[in-house]
């Protein structure tokens, strides 16, 4: 007893329309929202606040890991919720991206608001205030948005393609942010306020427009038995986590990319800025980010039809290494050279990012398997939370590392040995740091290609077991 029961069905009963491109559009338009301010966040807030609001770099970083560690933790609060959530009949999930998109886009304006004038303490408190809101609210969006994709197809092929889309959708807004933010953002190589707010205004406007497309163009057709559907059990769930294996290496992994993917988005701001004196060089960078991975995106379904998640994001990582150990030794290069040698590495990361989103349906099925308890919400929460974590750390870090080699907001030229420690924060870290995630995830994670589709298979079986 207490398994869960799913039937590939909408709520009201009905026989419905297939999985298909409409899905893959509709979720790519969720996170082309969620990224619209999300990577404007990552890339470019902690020189909004170091070199507009004038707060110290260590300070920032100290903001970061405060307001990442509470969303990590409202996740988890958000992710439980929802799961004792009935079912409407416009689904589980979607109307929660529907209710809570305008409340957080308006706040993420607010982020960028700079009142002239104004005490350090006021603006320090104010990017408290606004920066912990805006977290909490992107958790209401995030946690039913990720969620969701568990349930708008069981096929792990056709989730491995959702995985794709999803991070297509988030290359696309990192295109636009990374290519004409700095454009927009930066004067004469400088930070403008009055730049900043309108960025933040257009963007969240498109955000909107996105999240509304993603409601409406997608269908949730796993949907539990609500009158079989067994009573939630605190203990239950968190017995089952402890043992899922899968779920327990996948969320060190993530902590670990996260922390290096977020330091690279914030140091890299620093390097093109100081290091290589060439702040919209950036929009290159962003540029390429998105084309690599536009390029290996086409190949992922059949790769991963031959030879597995789990071993094509390994071979991803990989690459990505040895590129960053190869540019820590090559401190002379221009901007373009640099630029030339990462494409290759953020091809290589960029394959594990195309794939990532399908281990998390997966470690959700093995809950399941384990449980009997299908709760995507709660499973999906506790991912959230090691990649909130993550971005606790490498905010925390990033800005406590900048402060550490002598960065110093507002001079007219950094010093060799802060260029120096830039340049290291930029290349030898992300190479150590990604090194230990392909380890974890060679080594540790057990899914492979033969025991996901064993898992899909078993979980058909106990399914209908019980029907």
């Amino acid at each position: 007893m207490g398994q869960s029961i799913l039937k590939e069905t909408g709520s009201n009963g009905k026989t419905i329309r297939p999985f298909g491109m409409r899905d893959k559009l509709g979720y790519l338009f969720g996170d082309f929202g969620n990224d619209f301010f999300f990577i404007l966040v990552s890339a470019f807030l902690m020189v909004f606040y170091t070199d507009i609001f004038g707060i110290h770099p260590a300070q920032v970083g100290i903001l970061f890991m405060v307001a990442r560690l509470w969303d990590a933790f409202a996740d988890i609060t958000w992710g439980r919720f929802i799961d004792t959530r009935k079912a409407t009949k416009n689904g589980k999930f979607r109307p929660w991206i529907l209710r809570m998109s305008i409340p957080l886009v308006v706040v993420g304006v607010l982020m960028f608001v700079h009142i002239p004038g104004m005490s350090n303490g006021f603006y320090l408190a104010y990017a408290y205030v606004t920066y912990i809101i805006w977290g909490s609210l992107y958790s209401t969006v995030n946690i039913p948005y990720g969620s969701m994709a568990s349930v708008i197809t069981a096929d792990p092929v056709e989730r491995t393609s959702l995985s794709s889309w999803r991070t297509l959708g988030g290359q696309l807004a990192g295109l636009i942010i990374n290519v004409v933010g700095p454009m927009i953002l930066f004067v004469n190589n400088r930070p403008s306020a009055d730049r900043f707010i309108l960025a933040a205004c257009i963007f969240g406007g498109l955000a909107i427009a996105c999240y509304l497309a993603c409601y409406k163009l997608t269908t949730e057709r796993i949907t539990m038995d609500e009158t079989a559907k067994p009573k939630v059990s605190l203990g239950k769930t968190m017995k089952g986590l402890v043992k899922n294996k899968p779920l327990i290496s996948f969320l060190v992994l993530s902590l670990g990319f996260m922390i290096v993917f977020m330091l690279i988005g914030t140091v890299n701001v620093y390097l093109f800025k100081d290091y290589f004196e060439s702040a919209k060089a950036l929009s290159l960078v962003g540029l390429l980010q998105a084309c690599a991975v536009f390029v290996a995106m086409p190949f992922i379904n059949p790769l991963v039809k031959k030879f597995g998640k789990k071993e094509i994001a390994s071979a991803g990582l990989l690459v990505a290494v040895v590129v960053y150990a190869v540019l820590y030794f090559l401190p002379g290069l221009s901007a373009m050279q640099f630029i030339g040698v990462l494409t290759i590495a953020m091809i290589g990361y960029g394959i594990f990012n195309l794939v990532v989103w399908a281990f998390v349906t997966d470690v959700i099925d093995y809950h399941e398997y384990l449980t009997g308890l299908r709760e995507d919400g709660t499973v999906y929460s506790i991912y959230s939370m090691a990649r909130k974590i993550g971005q606790a750390v490498a905010g925390g870090v990033g800005g406590i590392a900048i402060g550490a080699v002598g960065y110093q907001a507002g001079a007219a030229g950094q010093t060799a040995e802060t260029l120096q420690g830039i340049h290291t924060l930029g290349t030898l870290v992300p190479a150590v740091v990604l090194g230990i995630v392909f380890l974890i995830l060679v080594f540790f994670y057990p899914l492979n290609k033969k025991r996901t589709h064993q898992l899909a298979s078993d979980l058909v079986e106990k399914r209908k077991a019980i029907k």
